[in-house]
């Protein structure tokens, strides 16, 4: 499966912004995708995942509330809303995926990854 993440960009502090993730290959398996988030220095950290055919998701806690995981299945288009969001968001953000439907928050555990999209958020 081969994944292009877009929508990044500079948002000011208290703003939304929508990332996409275009998914395309053989989506006809059983996926869980993610969405992860690495900061200059930092290590790649979980931001959300969603079961694919089922809907199940999980959103990490530094995210919760503010942060929503969507796909739609009949454009294969993953998405991450973001609102409210926070110069500690900034990062460049990376979907993922894995097949299964397992919703795993470890970055080795996915086998498929975007290219990755920037997000800059100023205060």
């Amino acid at each position: 499966v081969q994944l292009q993440a877009s929508g990044g960009g500079l948002v000011q502090a208290g703003d939304s912004q929508r990332l996409s993730c275009a998914v395309s290959g053989r989506t006809n398996r059983r996926y869980v995708m993610g969405w992860f988030r690495q900061a200059p220095g930092k290590e790649r950290e979980f931001v959300a995942a969603i079961d694919w055919s089922g809907g199940r998701s999980l959103t990490a806690d530094s995210v919760k509330g503010r942060f929503t995981i969507s796909r739609d299945t009949a454009k294969n288009i993953l998405y991450l809303q973001m609102n409210s969001v926070k110069p500690e968001d900034t990062a460049v953000y990376y979907c993922a995926a894995r097949e299964g439907i397992s919703l795993m928050t470890l970055p080795n555990e996915y086998d498929y990854w975007g290219q990755g999209t920037q997000v800059t958020v100023s205060s």
